[in-house]
């Protein structure tokens, strides 16, 4: 992939541009390997791939500069701003969107936040866009409330300018840290739930959930799952760590029991509103602690499905899963190294088969998904 401002050392976020593609899916296999190298491996799947440009679904953009003139991207370390707007990762789509915002934040004065002088309004910019007609979901997120009332006086332009604008919102982190969002989010349309879809499943994205930034190896990912689950022909599920449910409603069928587990109260409206959308009348959705949850619940699901961040699901958890033994984990993890960890302290479980997903081109990052079987 050609990238213009790699060449000419304002970004440096895609470490592996370099390397040609091919070697960079060896690397992380080799990696994975590695990590899995004390385990007993039933079956490795070939890696899942990604397009190499284009692939992201979201932007989230340091706002920087002037009002009048702001500019969309990062700041380096030594406080130099670089606009991204052409960066090849976003889709064709997200130039005009750039190139409206622009314009947008002087009509409404929103003076871009600057971070030396801990003066001015506008930190972020944030940008979604789904798969469906390419509708967006578009957030501001604010020093304050001192300035929501002209970005709302204003947006009736922005919309006039970009009808694929579904979902808006401002978000207001008052603190002066690299935080990408705050608490408070304040709706500045009706519609707060960017409609999703990826195979044939609906999804729905609202404005503090969480989603997956490569929909294509996303899709990818949710239909292994299923298909692997499929072959269990399990009845009842636990889906820990569930996000908006894009992994228990792709494996959800009529006749099987699915709990689903999620700090955020927003991704389980949204999970809700998709297992209605389905007609799934045997799932249930709630906003719990995934770890409080499995160790206050005394049933045994036959399978426990685990997404976590990337920290892992712990020590805590993992006691608990070998002790309530279920049949099958499937683990679905962003991290390998803490999933290699976890899969350690799972001693009464043999991995059936790993596949890895390449969810972050140029990168060292990237997902696999694991399917174990309790042997004894």
């Amino acid at each position: 992939m050609h990238c213009a401002l790699y060449e000419a050392d304002r970004c440096r976020s895609c470490q592996w541009l370099e390397t040609p593609y091919p070697q960079q899916l060896s690397a992380k296999q080799s990696h994975l390997q590695q990590l899995l190298a004390s385990q007993e491996v039933a079956q490795w799947r070939a890696p899942v791939t990604s397009a190499e440009q284009r692939f992201r679904n979201k932007a989230k953009m340091v706002v920087s500069g002037s009002v009048e003139r702001p500019l969309l991207g990062m700041v380096q370390r030594d406080g130099t701003p670089v606009d991204l707007s052409d960066c090849p990762l976003y889709p064709a789509s997200f130039y005009e969107v750039f190139d409206r915002l622009k314009p947008f934040i002087a009509r409404a004065g929103l003076t871009p936040y600057n971070v030396a002088r801990k003066r001015g309004e506008l930190k972020f910019i944030l940008l979604t866009e789904s798969t469906q007609q390419g509708a967006l979901m578009l957030r501001f997120v604010l020093r304050s409330h001192s300035k929501l009332a002209q970005l709302q006086a204003a947006l009736p332009w922005l919309q006039a300018q970009l009808p694929q604008l579904s979902v808006i919102s401002a978000n207001i982190q008052p603190v002066h840290m690299a935080i990408l969002e705050g608490e408070e989010e304040i709706p500045l349309t009706e519609n707060q739930a960017l409609a999703e879809r990826l195979n044939h499943v609906p999804l729905f994205i609202r404005p503090q959930s969480f989603f997956q930034t490569n929909p294509q190896v996303a899709a990818d990912l949710y239909a292994t799952a299923r298909d692997w689950v499929s072959e269990l022909k399990v009845t009842q599920m636990w889906d820990l760590f569930c996000g908006v449910g894009g992994f228990g409603l792709h494996c959800a069928t009529p006749e099987m029991t699915l709990t689903g587990i999620e700090i955020s109260a927003e991704a389980i409206a949204c999970a809700r509103r998709s297992a209605e959308q389905m007609g799934l009348d045997n799932v249930q959705f709630a906003a719990l602690d995934s770890t409080r949850f499995a160790t206050a619940n005394g049933s045994v699901p036959q399978l426990v499905l685990v997404n976590p961040p990337r920290r892992g699901i712990g020590a805590e958890l993992c006691e608990y899963l070998s002790k309530m033994a279920p049949e099958h984990i499937l683990y679905s993890s962003c991290n390998a190294s803490t999933m290699a960890t976890d899969i350690t302290r799972l001693t009464n479980y043999q991995i059936e088969r790993v596949q890895l997903f390449d969810m972050f081109p140029h990168t060292a990052h990237y997902e696999v998904l694991t399917l174990l079987r309790r042997v004894s």
